[in-house]
C-alpha cells in the first residue's frame, strides 16, 4: 500500500509531543466489587473522565478483526488496530477461514503428512488447549486431527498446554475430555492418536520476549525428550496436580503421559511438528528451538531432523517459522510507517512484557524501525515472577525514562504501554490488581503533567479490558475468579491544556474502536489521515 501523509487543512501540531498512552487491561467495568479499576484510588483517571474529550471504544470482537463479537480482544490485535488505523482480519479469523475453505491443507500441511507417512513417526501437535481464541482454538486442532485421519496419518501425538488465562482458571479438564473423545474416535482402523505431554502455559513452553528460557526448556524436556513426571492420562495428571499444588491451570508443572513401555510421544527425527498457536509472541521461542541450526539458549542438543510448521508466520522480519500453514495478515501503511516517511521523530517505550506490542505489533508485525534515524525503541527490563508480589512492576521506571527522553530526544510522537493492569489482572489477585491500577494512575498523572509543561498533548486509551472484571458469576450463583480479558469497552481521552475544558470535543460513532485512534493522533499531529483509515474522532 503506497500512502503518504499530507498536512491537515486546519489542524496544527502542538509545540510539544503527542503522547499516546496505552493502559493495558483497563476497561470500563460495572463498578462493582470485582472491578479493580473502580475499586482503586485513581485521582488521575477520575479527572480525565470529567474532560469533554472522554469517551469509550470497542476493543474486542469484530471491531479488532476477531471472528465474532463473543471473542475478547487481546494486546496483539489491539496494538495492530491502534497502529494500523484499520480493522484487519486477525489470526483467529484467518485460521478459521482457512480451515473452512481448505486452504490450510496446502503445501506445508502436505509436507508434514508425507513426512510422517514415509517415516512412520507421529505427527505432533503442540499448542494451547482451550477455546480462548487468543493464542489458539481447540476447534482448529480438532479439524486438523480429523483431516489427518482422513489422509491416512497412522500416529498423532498432542502436547497440550493448559490455559486458565484466556478461559476460566480451572477449565482444563473439560477441554482435555473433549480432546480425548476425539482422539478415541479417531483411533480406529490401526490409527493411534494420543495426548503425549502438557503443562501450564506460564511455566511450560510459552515464554515470550525471552523473559525466561527455562520455560521453553521445560517444554522441550516434556514434549521432545519425554522427560518429566509421568501419568497414565492427561486427566489424571491435572487432577493429581490440582490436589497436590493448589495451582490453577496456567501454572501447573509439566507432565508426561506414559504407558508400560514408557513415554508415549517423545519427538524424534523423522517426525513432523505443527505448532497450532496462531499468535506469535508466545510461539517464537519454541519455533527458534526447532529451527535454529546453532542454538544456545539451553542445552537443546543437535537440531532435530523434523518437519516443523507454525500455524502462521510469527515474525515476518525474522521469517520465523520458515514454513507455516496460514499466511499472516499483511499490514502496510501503519501510522509508524507514515510518520517515519513524513520525517516525524518517534519514541516507543514499555517494559519487557509489552515491548513487542509498542514495536512489532504496532508496526503491523514488523520488528525493526522504519527509519532508525528518527525512531527510538526503549525496553525497560521487567521483573521476574511472581508478578502479583510487585504490582507496581516497572511503571515508575518507564515514566522516568520517558520524561527524560522528552527533553533528550524530543520526539514528535510517543507510544507507551503500561502493562500492570493486564499482567496483574491475569493473576486473579484482586488486591494486587487494585495496587497495579493505582500505580499506573500515579505514573499517568506524572506523565500528563510532564507533557503539559512541554506544550504537548496526551492521548490515553487501552488495548482491551481485564482489571475491570476480576470475577464471573457462575450459573449456581457463586463468583469465580476471572483471569482472562473482559469484553468491556475501553476509555479514550485527550488531555490538551490549550483547549477550553482541558481537551477537545469528540464526535465518536457507536462503532468507534481502537482503529479510530490512529487517525485521531494523526490529526492532532497536523496531518490528514489516509482515506483507508478509520475516521478521526475529533469533532469537526
Amino acid at each position: 500500500m503506497s500512502m503518504r501523509l499530507l498536512p491537515h487543512p486546519t489542524r496544527r501540531a502542538p509545540e510539544g509531543p503527542v503522547v499516546c498512552v496505552v493502559l493495558d487491561g483497563v476497561g470500563i467495568g460495572r463498578g462493582d466489587f470485582g472491578d479493580a479499576v473502580a475499586q482503586a484510588r485513581t485521582p488521575t483517571l477520575d479527572r480525565l473522565r470529567g474532560l469533554p474529550s472522554f469517551t469509550s471504544l470497542l476493543a474486542h470482537g469484530t471491531a479488532v478483526g476477531m471472528p465474532s463479537d463473543a471473542d475478547m480482544g487481546n494486546s496483539e490485535v489491539g496494538h495492530n488496530a491502534l497502529g494500523a488505523g484499520r480493522i484487519l482480519d486477525q489470526g483467529a479469523k484467518l485460521v478459521t477461514e482457512a480451515i473452512r475453505s481448505g486452504a490450510i491443507y496446502g503445501a506445508e500441511w502436505r509436507r508434514c503428512v508425507d513426512t510422517v507417512k514415509a517415516s512412520g513417526e507421529p505427527l505432533h501437535f503442540i499448542g494451547l488447549l482451550s477455546d480462548g481464541n487468543v493464542h489458539s482454538h481447540i476447534g482448529h486442532l480438532i479439524a486438523m486431527l480429523e483431516r489427518a485421519a482422513i489422509e491416512g496419518v497412522a500416529k498423532v501425538r498432542v502436547h497440550a498446554l493448559l490455559d486458565g488465562r484466556d478461559v476460566p482458571a480451572r477449565s482444563a479438564l473439560p477441554f482435555i475430555d473433549k480432546l480425548e473423545a476425539v482422539l478415541v474416535r479417531l483411533s480406529q482402523d490401526g490409527r493411534d492418536y494420543r495426548i503425549a505431554s502438557g503443562g501450564g502455559r506460564m511455566v511450560v513452553t510459552m515464554d515470550r520476549y525471552e523473559a525466561d528460557w527455562r520455560i521453553v526448556e521445560r517444554g522441550w524436556d516434556a514434549h521432545v525428550r519425554g522427560l518429566g513426571r509421568r501419568f497414565g492420562s492427561a486427566r489424571e495428571a491435572v487432577e493429581i496436580l490440582y490436589k497436590e499444588t493448589g495451582l490453577d491451570d496456567q501454572n501447573l508443572p509439566a507432565f508426561v503421559i506414559a504407558d508400560e513401555v514408557g513415554p508415549v510421544g517423545p519427538i524424534r527425527d523423522g517426525a513432523a511438528v505443527i505448532l497450532f498457536n496462531f499468535r506469535g509472541d508466545r510461539a517464537l521461542e519454541l519455533t527458534r528451538a526447532f529451527e535454529e541450526e546453532y542454538f544456545d539458549k539451553f542445552a537443546r542438543g543437535p537440531k532435530l531432523r523434523v518437519e516443523f510448521a507454525g500455524m502462521t508466520q510469527y515474525d515476518g522480519d525474522l521469517r520465523l517459522p520458515s514454513r507455516f500453514l496460514v499466511a499472516p495478515p499483511a499490514i502496510s501503511g501503519t501510522m509508524g510507517e507514515l510518520l517515519a516517511g513524513a520525517g516525524v521523530t518517534q519514541l516507543a517505550i514499555s517494559e519487557t512484557h509489552k515491548f513487542g506490542h509498542v514495536t512489532y505489533f504496532w508496526n503491523g508485525n514488523r520488528s525493526e524501525p522504519f527509519d532508525p534515524q528518527r525512531e527510538r525503541y526503549i525496553e525497560v527490563p521487567s521483573d521476574g515472577p511472581p508478578l502479583e508480589h510487585r504490582p507496581w512492576m516497572r511503571a515508575a521506571e518507564i515514566t522516568d525514562r520517558l520524561i527524560a527522553e522528552l527533553d533528550a530526544y524530543k520526539p514528535g510522537f510517543v507510544r507507551v504501554n503500561y502493562a500492570n493492569c493486564d499482567m496483574i489482572g491475569h493473576t486473579g489477585d484482586l488486591a494486587a490488581t487494585i495496587l497495579a491500577v493505582e500505580s499506573v494512575d500515579l505514573c499517568l498523572g506524572r506523565l500528563i503533567e510532564a507533557v503539559r509543561v512541554r506544550k504537548g498533548i496526551t492521548v490515553v486509551t487501552a488495548d482491551h479490558g481485564n482489571a475491570d472484571q476480576m470475577f464471573d458469576l457462575r450459573t449456581d450463583g457463586a463468583y469465580q475468579v476471572r483471569t482472562s480479558h473482559s469484553l468491556n469497552r475501553v476509555p479514550l481521552v485527550i488531555a490538551d491544556s490549550r483547549m477550553h475544558g482541558g481537551g477537545p470535543e469528540l464526535a465518536p460513532p457507536p462503532s468507534a474502536g481502537l482503529s479510530n485512534v490512529a487517525s485521531t493522533c494523526l490529526e492532532l499531529l497536523g496531518f490528514s489521515p489516509p482515506e483507508s483509515y478509520r475516521a478521526s474522532l475529533l469533532a469537526r
